[in-house]
């Protein structure tokens, strides 16, 4: 069974099938790539929640930033976030973002917390 949650003619927020959360893209607001980074993160927070996951169950995170410049200010904000022990296959490259003050995007999958 596929589950669609908070859907919109374009997309849906989560997509929940066999036990796996697909999140659509998440941005943040803010001034800065970490502004950005940690708003983006509480959405993601958020949505795993909805979904019946955390953090700690992320199975591959895909982060798109609109300047490589920035992956280190990304990544001092994306560490402190990552469990210890818990960090997931993950990649990360420089694209055109939907809007120009867009700094970072980034698409979660992760898996289903058991108990759920």
């Amino acid at each position: 069974m596929i589950e669609r949650i908070h859907t919109g003619q374009r997309m849906s927020k989560i997509v929940k099938h066999n036990g796996v959360a697909y999140l659509c893209g998440q941005v943040g607001a803010g001034d800065s790539v970490a502004d950005q980074t940690r708003d983006c993160l509480a959405r993601v927070d958020a949505l795993l929640k909805e979904a019946g996951s955390d953090r700690e169950h992320i199975l591959q995170a895909i982060v798109w930033l609109a300047d490589m410049a920035d992956f280190a200010e990304m990544n001092a904000v994306w560490d402190a976030w990552v469990p210890e022990g818990h960090a997931p296959a993950r990649a990360c490259g420089e694209a055109r973002l939907a809007r120009d003050v867009l700094k970072v995007e980034i698409i979660v999958t992760a898996a289903v917390k058991e108990d759920t």
